[in-house]
């Protein structure tokens, strides 16, 4: 049954975030959200208070593509590499499915809030998969071993952030992929044994 409730919810964010970037969110009503993704208005509800409850369910939509990642990454890749590459695939999902508008209002929320801060939340897949990631390149000798993988994590997704909130206060004039491309490997470069 739990994985049938998550499916739902899934499948609502996934819809809705796909018609936020295609309609812009203004543009995007609860109705075609439970068009697109096959449910019910129940369901919907059931999950979200309304549409301004989806704006912080990005990171779940983050979870999901780790998630499609973790079962394709090939595991006899450096743990470096495997970091850069999630990174890679994660912003070339954001820069070509989510809005530079709605990236910077998570952002700016989470700034903000007073509730929950998801972004943050280490029971989240991402912050599980990137722990198993350092843990065995940590054991295989490919990443310090005198820094806790805890903070190797840490650094990685603060890395992340600071990269997608510069990218949206500069209004996206560059691309993301290409940029962090760069900068990702030179911040974490001294995570290396």
């Amino acid at each position: 049954m739990a994985k049938h409730t998550n499916d739902t919810r899934n499948r609502i964010i996934t819809a809705a975030w796909e018609l936020f970037y295609e309609n812009g969110y203004d543009d995007t009503t609860v109705d075609d959200i439970v068009a697109r993704s096959g449910t019910s208005k129940g369901s919907f509800y059931h999950y979200f208070s309304g549409k301004d409850a989806l704006l912080s369910s990005l990171s779940s939509l983050f979870d999901e593509k780790y998630k499609e990642l973790s079962e394709t990454i090939d595991p006899g890749m450096n743990s470096f590499d495997q970091l850069i590459y999630l990174n890679q695939e994660l912003f070339f999902m954001i820069e070509n499915t989510v809005s530079l508008e709605l990236l910077a209002t998570l952002l700016s929320t989470q700034l903000t809030t007073s509730s929950e801060r998801h972004l943050m939340d280490q029971s989240r897949y991402y912050f599980k998969f990137l722990r198993r990631i350092c843990t065995e390149g940590q054991r295989r000798g490919e990443l310090r071993s005198d820094i806790p993988v805890t903070e190797i994590v840490r650094s990685y997704a603060f890395q992340e952030r600071a990269l997608m909130y510069d990218w949206c206060i500069c209004g996206g004039s560059y691309s993301l992929c290409q940029y962090a491309s760069q900068q990702l490997p030179l911040y974490l470069n001294y995570l290396r044994k």
